[in-house]
C-alpha cells in the first residue's frame, strides 16, 4: 500500500512566465525551419538537394543486342537445298536484315588475333534470277555438279539464302570481336553464285585457318533437327583433300556439340549418325585446301524448325554456336 501524497508547492508568477518562454522559443524556431524547408529555401531543403546531387544516376537496364528481320528478295519457287527438297507456295517478301550488334570481346582479350576464318553463306538470294549461270556444270574432282543452286525455303517463303547470310553476318561479328579476320565468300554483294569450286578455293585464297559453309536443309517435312557434313577423303581428278579430312572431322565434332549447346536444337532425326554426315559429293569439301565442314542448321520444310529459323533471337544463338565451335577449333588447332 502507499500513503497519501502531499500537495505540490505553488509556483510563483515569475517562474511560470520563464517556463513558458523556454518552451515557446524552440517550438517557434522548429516551425520556421520547417516552413523554410517546405518552401525550398531553408537549410533542410539545401541538405536534401546536396544529398540528391551526391547520389549516382541510375544506370539504364542493359538491352539485348539488336537483331533484324530477314532480308527482302522477291523469290521464285526453290529447287531444294543440299538435301533436295521440293518447295511449294509463293515466297513471302521479307525485310532487310540488320546484322546483330558486335558484342564485347570476351575476357582474356583478342584470343583469335592473327587467325583467319572463311565463312561461306550457302547459295545467294540472286540465284533465282540467274538459272543459266548457276546450272552450269563444274568439275568437283570425282564428278560434275551444278555451279550453285537456289537453295530451299520455308512454306512461308523465307529463303535459305536469306537465312545463311543473316547467320554468317552474326557469326562474323562475334568472331571479329575476338580478334579474328573473317572473310565472307559472298556478302549479298554478288548477283549470283559463286560456283561451288570458287567457294572451295576461298579458303586457300584467303590463307585461312578454317572455313565453314552455312546452310539450311530442304528434307521431307517429317524430319527435323540439324546436322554437320564432313568431308570424305577424295583423291580424284583435280581433288585431293587428304590433308584436311582429319582436322575437318575434329571441327565437325566441335561444331555439332557447340551448336547443340547454344541452340538446344536436336540432332537431325533423318540422319543416322548422331547429327554427323560424311559425304564425297560436295565440291565445297572435295576441293577445299583448308579444314572445312558444312552445317545444315535445321530443316526449313519442317514447321517447328522453320519457326525457330525465322526467329532473329534464335539465329543469334545459331551464330553463337558457330562462333564458339570455330573459336574452340582455332585455339586448340
Amino acid at each position: 500500500m502507499t500513503g497519501p501524497t502531499s500537495p505540490a508547492p505553488r509556483r510563483s508568477a515569475l517562474l511560470r512566465t520563464a517556463t513558458a518562454v523556454a518552451v515557446a522559443v524552440p517550438l517557434c524556431t522548429a516551425g520556421w525551419f520547417g516552413w523554410r524547408s517546405l518552401d525550398g529555401s531553408g537549410p533542410a531543403a539545401s541538405a536534401q538537394t546536396a544529398t540528391a546531387a551526391a547520389q549516382p544516376a541510375a544506370a539504364p537496364p542493359a538491352g539485348a543486342a539488336s537483331t533484324g528481320p530477314a532480308p527482302a528478295t522477291p523469290q521464285a519457287p526453290s529447287t531444294g537445298g543440299t538435301t533436295p527438297g521440293t518447295p511449294t507456295g509463293t515466297p513471302a517478301p521479307t525485310d532487310t536484315p540488320t546484322p546483330a550488334a558486335t558484342p564485347p570481346a570476351p575476357a582474356g582479350g583478342a584470343d583469335l588475333a592473327g587467325r583467319t576464318v572463311v565463312l561461306d553463306p550457302g547459295h545467294n538470294p540472286g540465284n533465282f534470277s540467274h538459272p543459266t549461270e548457276i546450272n552450269r556444270q563444274v568439275d568437283v574432282g570425282n564428278g560434275h555438279k551444278e555451279c550453285d543452286t537456289t537453295g530451299t525455303e520455308t512454306n512461308a517463303g523465307y529463303t535459305e539464302a536469306d537465312y545463311t547470310l543473316d547467320v554468317t553476318r552474326r557469326a562474323r561479328a562475334l568472331l571479329t570481336a575476338r580478334g579474328a579476320k573473317v572473310v565472307m565468300v559472298q556478302d549479298g554483294d554478288r548477283p549470283w553464285g559463286p560456283c561451288v569450286d570458287e567457294r572451295a578455293r576461298a579458303g586457300a585464297d584467303a590463307h585461312a585457318d578454317v572455313a565453314l559453309s552455312v546452310h539450311a536443309d530442304g528434307a521431307p517435312a517429317s524430319g527435323s533437327g540439324f546436322h554437320v557434313i564432313m568431308p570424305a577423303k577424295v583423291v580424284a581428278g583435280k581433288a585431293d583433300n587428304s590433308a584436311i579430312v582429319e582436322p575437318s572431322h575434329r571441327l565437325g565434332l566441335l561444331l555439332r556439340d557447340r551448336f547443340h549447346a547454344a541452340t538446344g536444337e536436336p540432332y537431325a532425326d533423318y540422319i543416322a549418325d548422331q547429327g554427323l554426315d560424311t559425304r564425297s559429293d560436295l565440291g565445297g569439301l572435295n576441293l577445299s585446301a583448308v579444314p572445312k565442314v558444312f552445317i545444315e542448321c535445321g530443316n526449313m520444310r519442317n514447321s517447328a524448325d522453320a519457326g525457330r529459323m525465322t526467329d532473329p533471337q534464335w539465329r543469334q544463338l545459331a551464330a553463337q554456336g558457330i562462333a564458339d565451335a570455330l573459336g574452340a577449333f582455332l585455339t586448340t588447332h
